[in-house]
């Protein structure tokens, strides 16, 4: 098994992970609480529910069962700000419990096994896993996704930028002919469609709570001119190897796999991108989409988020449709019908096809409930870098062996496919990997969001560090890191 050379992160170090346990962690617990809370006091005054002797019993045992869900996060919030030993997971008859349970009692033998000296990385998916289990021993909560609504809702907001992409999707129909003759103008929109791609995962919500929607709405636009703006903040930058390697592909029947972050916008991105990749370039025929079998880390795709995102884009109410501009008296007449919305609902009913004859496909059924084992799937939940993939989950590891590429979506996959170590930053991208190196084609696209950093000049790193900026953790670099499969 592939150990790195260097130490994981963790808040001790007073990295990225401190200011996560001290101020994040918190923030998304407190959130959760007043989730259920205001959950409880709606069941507990909808006149209907109370009226209704069928349902009273139901009512009352989902009351009292959120009750103590607020009970069991309050004291973990008040543990975690009191560096207290992680607890022991309970066996919840859900996936990978022995395992996170074995790697705490490892810990503890190592005196590692509290809040503030816990691996950053064990340390918040054990978090997640944790909230899951609170969640499944009960009867009334366990279908319950306490991110959904925020999730939702933040998706709800990024109306305007889909509605963009909608358009520039609609004007590559006009143009499809000759792209398919001219490699160069595709690899143009290649550009665009891969920074688009990168820079979706702006709207990670377990960082929202620090970013403006002012920031989120400017890393969302699109454009040449935003892209162009925007590169010079992409400090590795494998966009014409990932282009040169997907020309290889042409006439092999080639599936695409997308190893999924987060829901709503960003999802949205990754469809923009599949779309691009099989419908406008020769180089692709099918895309296999990954999700998350449990809430993870507050905004990552679930196999519900993935199943309701293009009914979602089809509604005629989900995205309030374009409006004109006010006139000069401040009367805003809606356009009948909008184009941005006829484009919108084109581009989805495609994408809704695609899904149908199989050329969009998600890794395990759309239906999956939460917390249903899938060995195609559990493993992204595991506390786990990816380094071992092929001992410790071998059905994923050999599906995507056959993959013509990988891309893994944001901070966390990177996280994991570097083992969230202290790596010196001119650490080659293929090292850091390990043994997945030339396993398969791996394209990471990462806005930087923790302390790894790989793949970077020294100079280069020596140069932000003077400055002051927390180039490594503010979301205002990114990283697109490619390595292909070993040929031998």
């Amino acid at each position: 098994m592939f150990a790195a050379p260097f130490p994981a992160y963790d808040p001790t170090d007073k990295s990225g992970s401190y200011d996560t346990v001290v101020r994040r962690w918190p923030i998304i617990l407190t959130n959760i609480i007043d989730t259920v809370y205001k959950l409880n006091h709606k069941l507990g005054t909808d006149s209907e529910l109370l009226d209704s002797e069928y349902d009273q019993a139901t009512v009352r045992k989902k009351i009292e069962e959120g009750k103590g869900v607020i009970e069991r996060i309050s004291k973990l919030k008040y543990e975690m700000a009191r560096d207290r030993p992680l607890e022991k997971m309970p066996d919840d008859g859900e996936a990978y419990t022995d395992v996170y349970n074995a790697e705490l009692e490892r810990l503890e033998g190592e005196k590692k096994h509290t809040w503030f000296t816990a691996p950053w990385l064990y340390a918040e998916c054990y978090l997640y896993r944790l909230l899951r289990s609170y969640l499944n021993q009960t009867t009334q909560w366990r279908t319950f996704d306490p991110f959904f609504e925020q999730k939702e809702a933040t998706f709800k907001s990024s109306g305007a930028a889909i509605y963009q992409l909608a358009k520039v999707m609609h004007d590559l129909e006009g143009e499809k002919a000759e792209l398919s003759a001219d490699p160069d103008k595709l690899l143009v929109i290649f550009r665009e469609m891969i920074q688009m791609c990168l820079w979706g995962n702006a709207t990670d919500l377990s960082l929202l709570t620090h970013m403006s929607h002012d920031d989120i709405a400017n890393l969302q636009s699109v454009g040449k001119d935003a892209q162009a703006a925007r590169k010079e903040y992409i400090l590795k930058d494998d966009q014409e190897k990932v282009w040169e390697h997907l020309k290889t592909l042409k006439g092999k029947n080639a599936r695409i796999d997308f190893v999924l972050d987060n829901a709503g916008f960003e999802l949205f991105t990754d469809f923009v991108f599949a779309d691009f990749l099989v419908t406008y370039t020769p180089y692709a025929s099918s895309v296999v989409f990954h999700p998350k079998l449990i809430p993870w880390f507050v905004s990552d795709v679930t196999p519900a988020d993935f199943s309701s995102a293009i009914p979602n884009l089809l509604s005629d109410s989900f995205f309030p449709p374009p409006t004109d501009e006010p006139d000069a008296s401040g009367v805003v007449t809606p356009s009948s019908p909008p184009e941005e919305h006829t484009y919108l609902r084109q581009m989805a009913s495609r994408w809704q096809q695609y899904l149908a004859d199989g050329t969009f496909k998600l890794s395990v059924p759309d239906s999956t409930p939460l917390g249903k084992s899938d060995p195609k799937a559990d493993f992204w939940t595991g506390p786990w870098p990816y380094w071992n993939m092929k001992e410790l989950s071998p059905e994923v590891f050999v599906s995507l062996e056959n993959s013509g590429l990988v891309i893994f979506k944001g901070d966390l996959n990177y996280r994991k496919l570097t083992g969230d170590v202290a790596w010196p930053a001119p650490t080659p991208f293929e090292t850091a990997i390990g043994p997945l190196a030339g396993a398969f084609p791996i394209l990471s696209l990462r806005t930087n969001k923790a302390d790894v950093v790989v793949g970077v000049p020294q100079e280069v790193a020596d140069a932000l560090d003077a400055k002051g900026e927390k180039w490594r953790v503010n979301g205002k670099y990114a990283l697109v890191s490619f390595h292909p499969k070993s040929s031998l």
